[in-house]
């Protein structure tokens, strides 16, 4: 039995860990859920930590940005792709077929499991190690706290930091099958007339989309 992932510094003194890490809950009930919420509590208090260690001018505001961004299913299924643990997932015959050793919520959570496996194996220091080894140089990669702001945000602390009323957003209507819906809203500006429309796969991601077309006009105009 393998104690070890090629792309982890960390050998597991119990092997069985690390398969139940890997084990899908489509092979079984002796799955690696719960590891998951174990590490999952891990991964989260120790980014906290390297935050407040390596950004020491970082708001709290902007820490929970940056943590958020570290730490969310995009962000980890990109780590595990990186250290290949796809191919070392325990998969149920349906979700080998199709292609769930691919699909980013299940290698997410599979790191999340190894995470935990590795506290139990080697406690906290050592999940401390490999989890720093790996985020770090992401925390030294994000961009400026101001650009994590998502454009709901940026678009209301611009028109607030110069005293007009936050904009007021409308869903117009939504279009297509549930599997496929796309939803429409209007961004109002309520001191002018003026308004965008933009569309979305959900009602935030529309609202979004808008209030990023509302800020550019916005700053486009303050510029001139």
């Amino acid at each position: 039995m393998k104690n070890s992932v090629a792309g982890i510094d960390y050998r597991f003194t119990d092997p069985k860990l690390l398969q139940q890490a890997l084990t899908h809950r489509s092979l079984g009930a002796r799955n690696n859920e719960r590891l998951e919420f174990l590490g999952d509590s891990v991964l989260n208090l120790v980014v906290t930590s390297r935050l407040y260690e390596l950004c020491p001018d970082a708001q709290e505001g902007d820490l929970s940005r940056m943590r958020a961004r570290l730490v969310r299913g995009a962000s980890l299924a990109d780590i595990a792709s990186g250290i290949g643990l796809g191919k070392h997932l325990n998969l149920g015959e349906g979700e080998l077929k199709s292609g769930g050793f691919r699909r980013a919520s299940i290698l997410a959570d599979a790191f999340e499991a190894l995470l935990g496996a590795i506290f139990l194996d080697g406690g906290f220091k050592a999940c401390h190690q490999v989890i720093a080894e790996l985020f770090d140089p992401m925390i030294e990669a994000l961009p400026a706290a101001e650009d994590l702001k998502d454009p709901k945000t940026r678009l209301q602390e611009w028109l607030q930091g110069r005293s007009r009323p936050i904009p007021v957003y409308h869903l117009q209507r939504e279009e297509g099958a549930d599997h496929a819906k796309r939803f429409y809203v209007i961004c109002r500006l309520q001191d002018e007339d003026a308004e965008v429309e933009s569309s979305g796969s959900s009602r935030r991601s529309a609202e979004q989309a808008a209030a990023t077309l509302v800020l550019r006009q916005l700053q486009e105009k303050a510029g001139k």
